[in-house]
Formats: C-alpha cells, sequence, structure tokens
C-alpha cells in the first residue's frame, strides 16, 4: 500500500543542510521516524492500546540500530556519510540507562539519515527506506 507523505518537507538547500548538525539531524529524525511508525499504524485500523505497543517496540534505540543494519547493504555513498557522521556523534552522554554505547550510536546514526533525507526534501528516498524497515515488522 503506497501511503502518501504525512507532512511536507521543508526541503532545504545543499548548503543550508550543511549547516545543520549531526545531532539536530538525528533530533528531527527521531520525531520524522516516530510519526511515520505512529501513523502507518494508524492508517491500517489499530486499535490505540495496540497502536501503542506497537511503537514502542520500534521507536527504541534497539529497534532503530537493527532498523540500521538491514538498510546498509541499500544505502549511496552519500547515505553512508551520514550514518557514518551519525555514528560519530557524541549523543553517547545522553544515552538511556541499560542501552549499550554502540546501539545508541547505531540508533543515532539511523535517525540523522532520516532527519537527512526529511530536511533535504527527499521524500520519495525516505518513504522508499522507512518502508523498508517497516515492512511486515509491525503489520504480523
Amino acid at each position: 500500500m503506497d501511503v502518501p507523505a504525512f507532512f511536507p518537507s521543508p526541503a532545504l538547500s545543499p548548503g543550508d543542510l550543511k549547516c545543520v548538525g549531526i545531532l539536530e539531524l538525528a533530533y528531527i529524525g527521531d520525531s520524522v521516524f516516530d510519526v511515520y511508525v505512529r501513523g502507518q499504524l494508524t492508517l491500517r485500523g489499530f486499535k490505540a492500546h495496540d497502536m501503542h505497543l506497537r511503537a514502542v517496540s520500534s521507536v527504541n534505540a534497539r529497534a532503530q540500530a537493527a532498523a540500521l543494519e538491514t538498510l546498509m547493504p541499500l544505502l549511496t555513498p552519500e547515505e553512508q556519510a551520514v550514518v557514518r557522521r551519525g555514528r560519530n556523534a557524541h549523543a553517547h552522554h545522553h544515552a538511556p540507562k541499560g542501552v549499550p554505547y554502540e546501539v545508541y550510536a547505531e540508533a543515532t546514526a539511523l535517525e540523522a539519515l532520516i532527519g537527512q533525507l526529511y530536511l533535504g526534501g527527499e521524500l520519495a528516498r525516505l518513504n522508499e527506506l522507512l518502508s523498508h524497515i517497516l515492512q511486515g515488522e509491525l503489520f504480523t
């Protein structure tokens, strides 16, 4: 099922996008991922409690780290560069208790990639990658 975008992207110019820090990309990417997951669940007609349980199981550091692993073979060299920057960001100072640094770094990398695609206006590519992540995961 092809789902339309939930919201328009600001589509920053490449020059403006380069001025956005990697942790800021991860910040917006986390929100975009959350809205995407919750939107997909809503469109599928799940009850609120079931939506919440399914969303929580996908919008967390461990699930995001695993999702990035499945995406890596599909990423362009430019996307892989964003992932590397996200992995190397010093976000571990904000990692939740019980989440290993490596897992949190991978989750931050995925969020940064999502943020880059969203702010860059690459909604078709963003939807393609997010659809790949969620294919079958939430809806079985």
